[in-house]
C-alpha cells in the first residue's frame, strides 16, 4: 500500500533565480520599493530593523575580568547544547576571548539598559563599581542580576571577515532571573511592549 499524494501548490519563480535574457518574473513576484546592492551600509540599515536580545560575554585575561555587549546570540543545538556569537577581531575583548576555554554568556533584562551601554563603551571600566559580579564556575565572571547565565566551553572560532564566530557548549547557569529581555533595535536599548 502506498501513502496518498498530497498536492502541492504551485511556486512562483524567484526573480534572483530567473536566466539572463528571460522575462522578468511577476510583479507579485518582486521585492517592494527601490532594491539596493549588497554592502556594509546596507547590511547595517537592514539589521536595524532586527530586534535582538541583548548578552554580555565575560572572559578571563590573565586573571582580570573582561567582556563585552553582544547583539549577535544565536542557539545553535539542543543536543549538544550549543549557542554562538560574533566578535570583531579589533575588539579589546577579542585577545580573551580567542584564548580562552570558558566564557560566560549573559541574558541582560530590561532594567539593566545601562549595563548593557557600560559593556558596549570602549575603554570604559566595565567590572568596577557599580557593575556586580562574582568569580563562578571554571573562574569565569558572572554578572548579578540577569535573567540568565550560562558558562560555556568554547569548541570553535570561526572566521567571518573581520569577525569570528564563537561556537560553544554550555556547561553550567541558571536560567531562573526575574524580569522582561532587553532588546537591541534601532541602535538603542529597548524594554519589550506588550
Amino acid at each position: 500500500m502506498t501513502a496518498p499524494t498530497v498536492p502541492t501548490a504551485p511556486t512562483a519563480p524567484s526573480p534572483r533565480s530567473a536566466r539572463p535574457g528571460s522575462a522578468p518574473a511577476p510583479a507579485s513576484t518582486q521585492a517592494p520599493g527601490a532594491s539596493r546592492p549588497g554592502s556594509p551600509d546596507l547590511l547595517r540599515s537592514v539589521f536595524r530593523q532586527h530586534a535582538a536580545g541583548v548578552a554580555v560575554i565575560t572572559a578571563q585575561d590573565g586573571g582580570r575580568p573582561v567582556g563585552f555587549t553582544a547583539t549577535s546570540l544565536n542557539s545553535v543545538s539542543a543536543d549538544p547544547p550549543l549557542l554562538s556569537f560574533t566578535i570583531g577581531t579589533g575588539a579589546s575583548s577579542w585577545p580573551a576571548v580567542r584564548d580562552s576555554e570558558y566564557l560566560g554568556v549573559h541574558i541582560l533584562g530590561e532594567h539593566q539598559r545601562e549595563l548593557a551601554g557600560l559593556f558596549a563603551r570602549s575603554g570604559a571600566d566595565r567590572f568596577g563599581p557599580p557593575t556586580g559580579w562574582v568569580a563562578g564556575p571554571r573562574g569565569v565572571p558572572v554578572l548579578d542580576g540577569v535573567l540568565a547565565w550560562l558558562v560555556c566551553r568554547v569548541v570553535a572560532r570561526v572566521p567571518a571577515g573581520e569577525h569570528r564566530v564563537i561556537i560553544a557548549e554550555a556547561v553550567v547557569g541558571d536560567p531562573a532571573g526575574e524580569g522582561r529581555p532587553l532588546l537591541y533595535h534601532q541602535g538603542r536599548f529597548n524594554a519589550l511592549r506588550d
